[in-house]
Order: C-alpha cells, then structure tokens, then sequence
C-alpha cells in the first residue's frame, strides 16, 4: 500500500500493552497508526490527523464511548469507529451503534478478525462517501427540466407528468441545446424503472456497422478487430431505460433492426444466431422535422409511428424568454460552485441582455456564456458587458451570416417590433409587408408581442 493510499487508524485504549499490539499489526498491515490513552489525546489527534477509521475501548480511564462518540463525530461524521468492550451486552451495543459505531467487537479479538472487520468497515464507508459524491454530483449537473415560469413550460411539466408511469416508447423534439438529454434523464428518475439502468447514446454521426455494434453488441470474430465478445446498449439496458439521441440520423439500413427489437423484444448480436431477450423502455429525440424525414424515406414510417407514441415539444429559448432569470440563476450556480466561486450573482443588466437575445444555442449556450463570463470576469456579480454572445449581441449589431434565413427573419421582425414598442402598424411599414402578413409571421415564429411600456 504506498503513502498516497495508506488508511490512518487511531487507537484509543488505555492499556498500554492493546494499543501496542494493534498498532504493531496494523502497521505490519500497512496502515497509517496513531495510538491515545484518554478523551483529551484522542479528540486533539482525532482533529489534527482526521483518521479514516477510530478502534475506541468501550470503557476509558476518564469517559466511556458512549461519551466520546458524540464527540469523535462532532469532528468527521463521516469517520469510522469500532468499539471494543470486555464487558458486551446488546444493551451497550444498541447504544454504541445508535452514537454512531459502525461495529461493536467484544475483548479479546483476534487480530486477523480485527483486520478483517477494519478492511470491511473501510470499503462500506468509501462506498458511502462515493455514493454521496455521486448524489451531490449529480443534484449539482442535472438540471430541473421545468425552470420556469412560462406558460410553455407549465404545459410541458403537466404533460409529463401524465405519462412519466408509462412504458410507452417516448420521442423529445426540440432543436439542439433545448435540454432534450435532461428530460430524458428526469422521465427515467422519476419512472418504473427508476431503480435499474439508464444507458444513452448520441447517434447522429455513427456509421451503420458502429452503431449497430453500438445497439446490438457482437460475438468474438464477428467482424475484423473483434477480438471479443461485446454487449450491447440493448443488453446494458435491460429492464431499464434506453435513451437514443438524435434518432432522426438512425442509418436507413439498422432501422428495421431497431423496430424488430421494439417491437419483439428480441435482437441478435453481430456474427450470433441466438435471439436475446430485451425488455427495455425508449426515449428517443431528435432536433429533425420528423414528419419531413419520414416522406424522403429518410426515416421508415413504421419505425415513426413506433417511437412516437408520445411526443413531447421541448420549447426553445427564445419562446420562453421569462424563463430566463431562474434559468440562467439556477445554472451561474452550478457552474460558480465547479470553478470555486460560490456567491456570484446576476445584475439586473445583465439578466436584461440575456432575455434580449436570440439564443439560437438554446440553454446550452446559455450554460457556455455564462461560464465564459465566470472565467474571464472576477467581480462578484455578471453584468452586461461580461456576457460574451456566441452569435449576435444583445444590442442587435450581429453577424447574421452564420444564421439560416429563417432565423434572419425571426430575429429582424422582432427586432423592429421591439423598436416600434410593440406597434404592429409602424412595424408593418417598415418591414413594406401588410399588417395580416406581419400577423402571420409572427405567429409562424412564435415572436411575442408586448405591449409598449412592457
């Protein structure tokens, strides 16, 4: 065991010839020992060394564990301890336990025994502690799907809700950086199937024999370079949740595969003549119009008709502009604690430029501005001018040529309106179209119209 792993161990025992045979052990065993003989040495080392595990004699010459347990866990609750006793009885164990022990051994024991417990004791602890990093982790990166306020996102909060308990297959659509994979992630959370795995995989990109080694797995020998056996999403997933971003890019050719396995419940992995069993609940998404996939035989029908039991729209950014305050607090939070600087906020300029652009990277390029910001900026609050836009600024110089056509339009017409104050007529004539046109293009991109003073 080298310095860099080694486990410290404290011994509290007031007798002399205990603690030196335990620590003449452990030490032999490569553990990190410090020994004390009473309350006072043991909580001043117990503080200066912070000990993974404390091996304490039930009864000291100036307290008791039940006394000092408290104490002990004042300093690290997370610290180990074994209690030692010549004189066990379950009433004394209860209590012990009940303070905080995580064993209760009666004197004499066998040092192998003692070595074995401490070695146990150590590994449930560390799960313990990974198992809480991993929950702290991920209440920190996953973010709530409904932030919100907006009438949009109400709808889609009360829509879930409604088919979270469902087995049905599930299709997200929303354009990229919308949040799909985290709603995703929340249906599976808060499903059936809460308990057993979630497995997802991106398949916009992949080739037809990745992705179907990907999918379905392949025995030794399948193909060249397989040089062993391999499971698939498919098998990982089962009795769990399969989450298939950007469906819509599914090659033509894996597609009948992908429906047999929705609909059988079975597959073969590559170079197997053995069907599997799969029982597993999809999630697919996808930023793609579907519906025009589907009629350039891009995309089989049936397969459609298969993923798209229920449909959920993901709104984007832009038409959710009220959102933004708690969105972006909720996320300069997250990322403030990961760079170490806890207590940034958001000044009411820099809120104002935020609900003022176009966001055409949705919320995922408002997570990158607003890290962007934390790491170029060191005052204690992000204004206006440390927001640093992707695209176009928030005061509407731009460079449009990295926006499609429609964007162009959806950006200038609510750009003019804004500058009419929300008059249609002015903002008719200036754009040199008819007051219904303007209607029409404004619910087409669902532009709010705000009344002046607004």
């Amino acid at each position: 065991m080298s310095e860099m792993t080694r486990n410290r161990v404290l011994i509290v025992d007031d007798e002399p010839a205990i603690r030196m045979a335990i620590r003449r052990f452990l030490t032999t065993n490569g553990f990190e020992v410090s020994d004390a003989d009473n309350r006072l040495s043991a909580l001043a080392l117990a503080r200066k060394e912070r000990p993974d595990a404390i091996i304490l004699d039930y009864k000291l010459r100036d307290c008791t564990a039940l006394d000092l347990l408290p104490q002990l866990k004042t300093i690290d609750a997370s610290v180990a301890v074994i209690v030692l006793t010549a004189h066990a009885s379950v009433e004394l164990a209860v209590s012990a336990i009940k303070e905080g022990a995580e064993q209760f051994l009666t004197k004499p024991v066998e040092l192998p025994t003692l070595l074995v417990i401490l070695n146990r004791t150590l590994a449930t602890q560390r799960s313990r502690q990974v198992d809480e990093a991993d929950r702290k982790k991920e209440s920190r990166d996953v973010l709530d799907p409904f932030t919100g306020t907006s009438s949009a996102i109400r709808q889609l909060e009360a829509d879930v809700n409604k088919i979270v308990s469902t087995d049905r297959p599930i299709l997200i659509q929303g354009e990229t950086g919308t949040g799909k994979g985290i709603l995703a992630n929340w249906l599976h959370r808060n499903g059936r199937r809460r308990q057993e795995p979630f497995v997802d995989l991106n398949c916009a990109g992949l080739s037809k024999d990745f992705l179907e080694s990907e999918l379905f797995g392949h025995e030794r020998g399948a193909f060249t370079g397989a040089v062993a056996a391999k499971q698939g999403l498919f098998d990982l997933a089962h009795r769990g949740s399969l989450f298939l971003d950007e469906i819509g890019d599914v090659d033509v050719q894996v597609q009948p595969k992908l429906l047999k396995v929705l609909e059988e419940k079975r597959f073969r992995r590559l170079g197997d003549v053995k069907d599997r069993f799969a029982d597993v609940r999809l999630i697919a998404a996808t930023h793609h119009d579907m519906n025009v996939l589907v009629r350039s035989r891009r995309f089989r029908e049936d397969l459609y008709f298969r993923i798209s039991t229920i449909v959920l729209r993901l709104p984007p950014l832009r038409e959710r502009q009220e959102d933004i305050p708690a969105l972006a607090e909720d996320i300069l939070g997250r990322v403030a604690h990961e760079l170490g600087r806890s207590g940034v906020t958001l000044a009411e300029s820099g809120v104002r430029a935020m609900q003022e652009y176009p966001w055409p990277g949705n919320i995922r390029e408002l997570k990158n501005v607003l890290e962007r910001s934390l790491l170029l900026s060191d005052r204690g609050e992000i204004r206006r001018t440390d927001l640093r836009f992707e695209y176009p600024s928030a005061d509407g110089a731009s460079d449009d040529t990295r926006l499609t056509l429609t964007e162009v339009e959806s950006r200038h017409i609510a750009r003019v309106l804004k500058e009419e104050e929300g008059n249609v007529d002015r903002a008719a004539k200036r754009l040199g179209i008819t007051r219904n046109t303007l209607y029409y293009k404004v619910r087409k991109h669902r532009i709010t119209l705000r009344a002046k003073g607004e």
